[in-house]
């Protein structure tokens, strides 16, 4: 079990597209390591951003989780509903299981021990799950375009980027704010 999950988790950070293609990847415990792999990626990025701001550890990692969900909604909506292509019949499940792969890079942020490596970690992995999500998003979608996938990626991001920002700013209006008297 574990090796299987070695297995999974070393082919993710090689950008290994065979990941994404082969059903022995996506079989019973397909979805508890994709869930694995996005709490660790959380709790991954708390541990990173612990050197230069406290930061939740159990907050982070219910954010994956939430965040895992969200990636694979958006990328099902609008790569399998709305621009699917002629071969683009895939489930949902397997959509969310590539998701939680292609987030296997974040788990590196946990070697950002000290405050001068936490911001190039954290960009290196960005980019790095972003070449992921890609690969896996052309390879289980069936895509023949990867400037499509690139696409369909792009969107989700600036969704989320959207509802993010949106989110923080609503709550702004909550804070309290002290006012000099």
């Amino acid at each position: 079990m574990l090796a299987e999950f070695l297995n999974i988790f070393f082919k993710s950070l090689k950008l290994d597209r065979s990941l994404y293609k082969e059903n022995k990847y996506f079989g019973e415990a397909a979805i508890y390591f994709a869930g694995l792999i996005m709490i660790l990626d959380g709790v991954a990025g708390a541990v990173a951003a612990n050197t230069i701001i406290k930061t939740s550890v159990g907050l982070s990692g219910l954010t994956a989780i939430l965040t895992w969900f969200i990636w694979a909604v958006l990328i099902y909506v609008i790569g399998v509903k709305i621009f699917p292509d002629k071969e683009s019949k895939i489930t949902f499940k397997r959509i969310l299981i590539s998701v939680g792969y292609a987030h296997a890079p974040g788990l590196v942020r946990f070697f950002a021990v000290t405050p001068e490596l936490v911001i190039p970690v954290i960009f290196l992995t960005q980019f790095w799950i972003f070449a992921s999500l890609i690969i896996a998003t052309k390879q289980v979608l069936n895509l023949k375009s990867n400037f499509k996938s690139f696409g369909i990626i792009f969107l989700s991001f600036l969704i989320i980027v959207f509802l993010s920002v949106t989110f923080v700013m609503s709550k702004m209006n909550t804070l309290p704010v002290s006012n000099p008297v």
